[in-house]
């Protein structure tokens, strides 16, 4: 498998988003002259709200309106000046008051996405590193990675996992003054807890370890003071604790506060923050309001307003309890989620509920997984009984109905979350198809299988065997793989789809930076199997090409294809795969909406490099169909060497020679981080020596011909007539002086006009030295599913997020 280029973020951000646009779901505007929290006009509907982020309902208390008011009328609608040189006069008071209420030093910020972007480049120094939980807030991640332009290390964790979070600790302790570790304290969108208390315990005994918590969502419905989860946790506010609270959201007003008990830093903080320094100031009205809630968070009615909700939650807990609704997270925090799985899913539902009456949100990628898409539920004060225990009620008829129409099974939802249902698996019924999948390709009819799959790559029967024999039976688990081969017919008889499956073990960095895998495969020396996955893959490591057949015309294509879908969830149980991975397909697939409503995301791949050659064609003839250039290039950096070069086609090759090319694809592989796997067995080259279907095309130099210089692997598939050079070995002291590489290609252009073949397929590397020779280049695409963000942030297929 070739090197997968980064994918750029947004990209994979504007095909979610649009679909969900598109749906219906995102991106509306709300109608009506006036909002009382409780119900919200959408579609010239009233719906009742359980999408707010006010859970005690200040935003509407009369207090704060007024204070609002009040200031606009004596101040403006905003004070145009930095905060550095005059804050606005209201502002001495909320300091005040919000202090009173940490009873620690504050620092009040427009916002907490530029709170976060003035204070971790200010607290966070270069000698310094930082772990993130794959799961903390947008607004903590992109400021933590500004600071990779400064060298500080950034690493991220699986969320709330203390024991990767102590291990990574333990790896930059030696190198890195304090260690940050930066959390949410309630999660948004399930609304779990971060682990406090044991974060707590974790930084006491490794007093380089610091604590950055975004509670916004923790704010006011909980703790002493409303102060939040994360203080409501702890006897105090440590050093080493940074904390950041909202004043809007359930605060009511607006703004954010940083909560800070060191007094050197927080006075560096204040001092000069980045954006708290240059950014606008709080407008009057947003000041007076949150000064009004400080007003009431300072006095006894916040906790009855705390038990309002408290009760509500409660109430609200105890009815989900009832049902069969798949609950991500039972907690006593405002925030739900009831997951659906599959995004396609998750449109149907949030649109049944509107129908319904009720405005929920949808929780989706890449807030959350793409496979872990969901209704995320908020209870407020807002809320009456009678409208909780409508909602619930009507969740637990529509979300059957969602699962129906969109072809899963409640079963297949749990699975995806991890989550014991009381119901058995309830599989949606394709009456209409025939399965047929096995495990070995020998059970499979020849015929069948070469007509519909095996006309690419090494797809074909005899080639998909050898890698059955080859993979296999080994010591090292990396080199045993485990194989499907899946045909679905209609009740004709006549296949509709059909694709080879694999499962092995990848290594979780194989396609992050260089960087990264460097210092991976140092913990690698002493724990070989360290951040390393289990993958399902069409196809396999080995392979590349068309892995998926499906007749396009098929009345019953889509069923076909759900039932491909069912039959991945089951053998991603089966063998333990954290991720599926569907390969090489090209961008005009026609299937990118219903793989993408079924929980992947696309992520581009390096440009497929195919050459087509005529009936009876000679080099000769190939190479005056090249542009003027490429036959330049041709003379002057192959054709030059070729003399001083001997190519040989071997079939077999000695138990000398077997070592010597393995070393030289060794080379190849080691040479690329880029793509980091593991190393092929032996077993591999010797079986290649005894297939009929595979040869060697070697160079030597006739310099020093003591040791081949550069090896091609080839595999004839025979039956389409494709010429399949799948490996190259190289001594990379030669491959200047003779361009080693290049040479390579083009004596497998010529073996494949010597064979009379009419295809070769060069794969998806070095598309540009190919396309000097005349390849044809496609651009290529996969789609990837995992129930965890943090595989893709690892794996650079996130990068730019």
């Amino acid at each position: 498998m070739a090197k997968i280029k980064h994918n750029n973020f947004l990209d994979t951000v504007n095909d979610v988003f649009t679909d969900a646009i598109d749906e219906g779901i995102l991106h509306l505007y709300a109608e009506g002259e006036s909002f009382s929290g409780r119900t919200i006009g959408l579609k010239n509907r009233e719906l009742f709200h359980f999408g707010t982020t006010g859970y005690l309902g200040l935003e509407q208390d009369p207090r704060l309106k007024e204070a609002a008011i009040k200031a606009i009328r004596k101040y403006g609608t905003q004070f145009p000046l930095s905060k550095s040189y005059i804050s606005n006069p209201l502002y001495k008071e909320l300091e005040e008051k919000v202090t009173e209420m940490y009873q620690n030093p504050v620092v009040i910020t427009k916002n907490s996405t530029l709170g976060h972007m003035g204070v971790i480049p200010s607290a966070v120094r270069d000698q310094d590193a930082i772990i993130l939980d794959h799961q903390v807030h947008w607004s903590v991640q992109s400021a933590a990675k500004v600071l990779k332009t400064r060298s500080v290390p950034i690493e991220m964790i699986r969320h709330n996992d203390l024991n990767m979070l102590e291990d990574k600790i333990k790896a930059l302790s030696n190198g890195r003054k304090r260690i940050w570790y930066m959390a949410d304290g309630i999660y948004s969108m399930f609304g779990d807890y971060a682990p406090i208390k044991e974060l707590k315990t974790l930084s006491l005994k490794y007093p380089q370890l610091h604590l950055y918590f975004d509670d916004v969502h923790g704010m006011s419905w909980i703790g002493k003071n409303g102060t939040g989860y994360v203080l409501s946790e702890l006897d105090e506010l440590s050093e080493n604790m940074l904390l950041f609270g909202t004043l809007s959201k359930t605060f009511g007003a607006s703004g954010s506060v940083l909560v800070c008990s060191n007094k050197k830093m927080y006075h560096e903080i204040k001092t000069f923050g980045g954006p708290l320094t240059f950014s606008a100031q709080l407008e009057p009205a947003s000041v007076a309001a949150a000064t009004a809630s400080a007003n009431i968070h300072l006095s006894t009615e916040i906790y009855q307003l705390q038990n309002e909700l408290k009760e509500k939650i409660q109430y609200f807990n105890e009815l989900v309890a009832r049902t069969d609704l798949p609950l991500i997270d039972k907690n006593n925090s405002p925030v739900f989620f009831i997951g659906t799985g599959m995004p396609k899913t998750g449109y149907n539902f949030v649109n049944r509920m509107m129908k319904e009456g009720f405005y929920v949100n949808l929780g989706l990628f890449p807030a959350v997984p793409v496979k872990n898409t969901g209704v995320r539920i908020t209870i407020s004060r807002h809320n009456q009984i009678q409208e909780i225990k409508a909602l619930v009620e009507a969740m637990e008829y529509h979300l059957p109905k969602a699962i129906e129409d969109t072809h899963t099974s409640l079963h297949r939802v749990c699975e995806a979350f991890k989550l014991e249902t009381k119901q058995k698996s309830d599989e949606t019924s394709h009456d209409k198809l025939n399965l047929q999948l096995e495990s070995s390709i020998s059970k499979i009819d020849k015929n069948t299988w070469n007509a519909l799959v095996g006309k690419n790559g090494i797809q074909d029967w005899d080639g998909l065997r050898f890698l059955e024999k080859t993979f296999t039976d080994h010591q090292l688990v990396e080199h045993n793989w485990d194989f499907w081969y899946l045909i679905i017919y209609d009740q004709q008889e006549v296949p509709i789809l059909a694709t080879v499956i694999s499962s092995s073990l990848w290594k979780d960095d194989m396609l992050a930076n260089v960087t990264a895998s460097k210092t991976i495969e140092t913990q690698r020396l002493s724990e070989p199997y360290y951040m390393t996955s289990k993958v399902l893959s069409l196809g396999s490591l080995f392979t590349e090409g068309d892995h998926l057949y499906i007749d396009d015309n098929h009345p019953l294509k889509i069923d076909a294809l759900n039932k491909l879908m069912e039959t991945l969830e089951t053998l991603e149980q089966r063998s333990s795969s954290k991720m599926v991975s569907l390969r090489d397909f090209s961008l005009d697939d026609g299937l990118h909406s219903y793989f993408q409503g079924h929980g992947f995301i696309r992520i581009k791949m390096p440009s497929s490099c195919k050459v087509t050659l005529l009936n009876q064609d000679t080099i000769e003839s190939y190479i005056t169909r090249l542009s003027s250039r490429s036959r330049k290039h041709l003379r002057k950096d192959i054709l030059t060497n070729e003399p001083l070069l001997k190519t040989s086609v071997l079939k077999e090759l000695d138990e000398t020679q077997l070592k010597h090319v393995k070393e030289l694809y060794d080379n190849v592989r080691r040479n690329n981080l880029g793509l980091n796997t593991f190393s092929y067995p032996s077993a591999l080259f010797e079986n290649m020596s005894k297939d009929p279907n595979w040869e060697f095309i070697t160079i030597e130099s006739k310099e020093d011909p003591s040791n081949f210089i550069g090896v091609m692997f080839c595999f004839k598939n025979n039956g389409s007539l494709t010429y399949v050079p799948s490996l190259v070995g190289i001594d990379y002291d030669h491959l200047d002086k003779y361009q080693t590489y290049r040479q390579l290609l083009y004596q497998t252009i010529k073996r494949a006009i010597d064979l009379n073949f009419r295809h070769i397929d060069f794969g998806l590397t070095a598309s540009f030295e190919k396309k000097k020779l005349g390849a044809i280049v496609e651009e290529k695409h996969a789609y990837i599913q995992t129930s965890d963000n943090y595989t893709l942030e690892l794996m650079g297929l996130l990068e730019s997020k």
